[in-house]
């Protein structure tokens, strides 16, 4: 499959700023695009194909061309077979429906995105390698261009708090779908019951997708509460009997966190041994830990919520347990979407 073809220029993060990719020769085209790793398409409402060279937009990547490797996997855990229907939920750039075309014939997969121009760039692309799957730019969490049971497999590598309604409702008793939770790393798959629920399961395996957004970029971060809680003095100063965490690479504690206290943002630096990890949400909550080595940290905290406290909790959770409920909890889905994720006595509702 010539992924080249899909990415035919990227953005970068080059010294602390966004920056266009545009590949001057073939060996250097070819070097990102066969490389296993995702490739950002567009920054904030900006995409790469009208960038210019010293554009540097600003805000979170709002699309990219997925690795192939985590493609592959999601695809693999939809259990595809021969004469299913699939619907592909964000079309990207268009690769992995040429994947999904490969496997099951263009007749049989229906790609959707909501940006009108990926939509019309992949489908462009597809044809030109002789694929004509069905592409449509409409928001995934409303309604659907299909009828009531149509799809055997439902994958999205866009992420979503609850499963939308509209998914249960294309997806034919027997279905599988299979997409991440907004904010962590759990894989969530299911498959309709006849009562129009589905039942499943949250993988033993991880991936990250930008979370679906509904317009032409995502609403405003909390860049203002994250850069004053670098210096500000907090209303509650304490200290944690843990170390200071980079939460953003801790995956398992990050999952935890995104289901119990979802959109928070993170920092985190270090200078020499002194590390600095900060929290922020767009309810004025905020805190900062600073500390050395496995010395107890020094933790500020303001707002509503203190962010901390419930990240030392997960903490302390996984330390008791020895690991955390959200891998491999049981999901159950009900036929309005509503998600709910339970494992042994631990459950929550999303």
């Amino acid at each position: 499959m010539p992924r080249h073809l899909f990415v035919p220029q990227w953005w970068d993060r080059l010294d602390g700023q966004w920056t266009l990719r545009e590949p001057g020769t073939e060996a250097e085209w070819f070097a990102a695009a066969y490389d296993d790793r995702s490739l950002i398409t567009r920054v904030g409402a900006l995409h790469a194909d009208f960038a210019k060279p010293d554009d540097h937009p600003t805000g979170r990547p709002t699309s990219s061309a997925t690795l192939p490797s985590l493609t592959v996997r999601m695809l693999q855990h939809a259990r595809i077979g021969d004469g299913d229907e699939l619907l592909d939920v964000g079309t990207g750039s268009g690769y992995g429906t040429a994947l999904a075309c490969w496997r099951l014939g263009d007749e049989a997969v229906t790609s959707v995105d909501v940006d009108p121009h990926l939509v019309d760039s992949a489908q462009e692309r597809l044809r030109s390698i002789g694929l004509t799957p069905r592409v449509a730019a409409v928001d995934a969490t409303g309604p659907l261009p299909a009828t009531e049971g149509q799809f055997d497999r439902i994958v999205a590598t866009v992420s979503v708090r609850s499963v939308p309604e509209s998914w249960l409702t294309a997806l034919c008793v027997g279905g599988r779908l299979v997409t991440t939770i907004a904010g962590t790393s759990l894989i969530l798959t299911a498959e309709k019951e006849e009562d129009g629920s589905a039942r499943g399961r949250v993988e033993w395996d991880r991936a990250g997708f930008m979370q679906a957004r509904h317009g032409d970029d995502y609403p405003p971060e909390v860049a203002e509460v994250l850069a004053a809680a670098h210096h500000a003095e907090g209303d509650e100063v304490s200290t944690s009997p843990y170390p200071v965490l980079d939460v953003a690479q801790a995956w398992d504690v990050d999952s935890m966190l995104g289901i119990i206290a979802p959109g928070i943002e993170h920092s985190y630096e270090e200078r020499g041994e002194q590390r600095t990890a900060i929290m922020a949400h767009a309810d004025g909550s905020w805190a900062r830990a600073t500390g050395s080595g496995t010395e107890p940290p020094t933790v500020h905290q303001s707002g509503p919520r203190r962010l901390w406290d419930i990240l030392d909790e997960i903490r302390a959770y996984w330390l008791q347990h020895g690991e955390l409920p959200v891998r491999g909890a049981r999901v159950r889905i009900l036929p309005d979407g509503r998600t709910r994720l339970s494992r042994g006595g631990w459950h929550k509702q999303l």
